[in-house]
């Protein structure tokens, strides 16, 4: 069989045949791909020159490929969303003409999903995490009660479009970052803002400290190495901390960013040493093509997908976490256990001390917890150490400062800075995620309450961190906390809860347990933290 691919999002104008064995898709060879790319003599991407580049350029690559194709199509699958309005609809039309002229079904394929499952494809991976790392995009994906979920996104810009807004202030033509990745070979390291929310991040603060460190006479070579050590730092964490939170072991890259040697060299760094597996495709299934949109189309196919014409209208702002995932088994995911002595989390090992072993302090007979913020190989070693530094210190004394305010935590026996070390009070015997319930989440919207009431922000509250232990509820991990009385910051705490929800809990339990969470912030906190968190929902990608 084969289905042809038409893309054209963005940039790409691009058209694919995939021709499979229904019985063995995964053996298949790669799919003939053809693309014509628009290139902007300056600046960014006009959306009215791509859509006149789309408007020439499709008819000839479809033109190409169908040439190459060694028998007819079964089936046209196209980008209907996201992306840009007028290139979808240019797209959108010549899709729709040529299902009707082949007299065969059309199919409307998720852009970003499609960056997803090619990787899957690629790796014959079962349930992968995804980060998407692309122009208008960033963000990290998981599968989960038969969609794909948001695990972690961008608070502001696409991580490309952030690289471009600094070389557009350089002087630098577009696309930015392959110049940004050269520039870096010759460059020395600089402090720049590293906005780490969850699995949430953000760009904007950075990217001003950028143009700011340039302006001010920092050589250009060092402010692009420094970029890049930041933001892709940034992202490797975010991803391993998906990975923690949903216990999933293999990741996949997706997304033009994603041809960048140093990403792929961070992430595959950060998956060996926490025993993950790591792949990321070749590079022209990295950049928009209709490769991946012709070989997820043929697994929709196959799985029954079809779409008349009159709903197949573009959706430039369509999410993939809005997208039926019908073409796998319902697979979900799969909680790593609690229990044992010894547990890796995204950025410590943790490991439990009964009194009187090693330096477990004799506390009543009772256990203590070691958590040991372990050097990552994929940091530069100056930013790697300031983190640890940071993290540590402000965990010591966020834990005992919430305490003092009444929410339940571990207590601090011990701190040692230089080895980035803490010693608590053992506190549990599961966390949240593998009890979660209503009752649960109202007092976990309590206690976040309690916590902005006296000025802190968690950073980072998971229902991984939070223990249960005889009904009584323990926030833990304040690494990423610090101190803000603004309306802003607190609302991320929220949208940071309801986002590992969402990960991790079914659709119908996710609904009734955000209702009682944000019930219960509201019974104790600040209305106006609420209102703040409905405009910060509304500010994912194509929201």
């Amino acid at each position: 069989m084969r289905v042809l691919g038409v893309e054209g999002t963005a940039w790409a104008a691009s058209a694919a045949v995939f021709e499979f064995d229904p019985d063995a898709v995964a053996d298949a060879d790669p799919p003939v791909i053809e693309t014509d790319a628009y290139q902007p003599e300056s600046g960014g991407l006009h959306p009215r020159e791509a859509a006149e580049h789309m408007g020439e350029a499709i008819p000839a690559v479809i033109e190409t490929v169908l040439d190459a194709a060694d028998g007819p199509i079964d089936a046209v699958a196209f980008s209907q969303g996201p992306g840009l309005g007028p290139c979808l609809r240019i797209v959108g039309t010549a899709a729709r003409a040529l299902a009707g002229t082949l007299d065969v079904p059309l199919i409307g394929v998720n852009h970003m999903v499609a960056h997803l499952e090619i990787g899957r494809h690629g790796a014959d991976f079962d349930s992968p995490v995804c980060l998407n790392a692309s122009g208008a995009n960033a963000h990290l994906l998981g599968y989960h009660d038969g969609r794909y979920r948001v695990l972690g996104e961008t608070m502001d810009t696409g991580v490309g479009n952030a690289l471009d807004k600094f070389t557009r202030h350089v002087g630098w033509s577009h696309p930015g970052g392959p110049k940004v990745e050269e520039a870096a070979k010759d460059g020395e390291y600089i402090d720049l803002p590293y906005v780490v929310k969850g699995m949430d991040f953000s760009f904007s603060g950075l990217m001003s400290a950028a143009k700011a460190a340039y302006d001010d006479g920092v050589p250009v070579e060092d402010v692009c190495f420094s970029l890049q050590e930041t933001i892709f730092a940034m992202l490797t964490e975010v991803a391993e901390r998906a990975l923690s939170l949903t216990g999933a072991d293999e990741l996949v890259l997706g997304g033009g960013v994603g041809q960048n040697a140093r990403l792929r060299e961070m992430l595959a760094s950060m998956c060996e040493a926490r025993g993950a597996e790591f792949y990321a495709p070749e590079p022209r299934y990295l950049r928009d093509n209709a490769g991946m949109i012709a070989v997820l189309g043929a697994k929709m196919f196959l799985a029954g997908e079809r779409l008349d014409v009159d709903d197949s209208a573009v959706d430039p702002n369509c999410r993939p976490d809005e997208v039926a995932v019908t073409w796998r088994d319902d697979e979900s995911v799969t909680l790593t256990p609690t229990a044992g002595d010894e547990r890796r989390g995204a950025e410590a090992v943790v490991t439990v001390e009964q009194a009187g072993e090693g330096d477990a302090p004799a506390v009543d007979g009772a256990a203590s917890v070691v958590k040991r913020r372990v050097p990552k190989a994929y940091r530069h070693p100056e930013l790697d150490a300031r983190l640890r530094r940071e993290r540590t210190v402000a965990e010591a004394r966020l834990t005992s400062e919430a305490r003092r305010h009444g929410v339940p935590t571990p207590v601090v026996f011990d701190v040692d800075v230089a080895e980035a070390t803490l010693t608590f009070e053992h506190v549990g015997d599961r966390d949240l995620a593998a009890a979660l319930t209503p009752a649960r989440a109202r007092t976990v919207g309590e206690h976040l309450a309690t916590l902005h009431e006296a000025g802190i922000v968690h950073g980072d509250p998971t229902v991984r961190n939070v223990r249960i232990e005889d009904g009584r509820l323990f926030l833990i991990d304040f690494g990423l906390g610090y101190h803000s009385g603004h309306v802003e910051d607190h609302a991320m705490d929220l949208h940071v809860f309801g986002g590992s929800v969402r990960g991790t809990a079914t659709e119908t339990a996710a609904a009734d347990v955000l209702s009682a969470f944000e019930a219960g912030y509201a019974a104790v906190g600040d209305e106006a933290v609420i209102s703040r968190l409905r405009k910060i929902e509304r500010r994912g990608r194509y929201q």
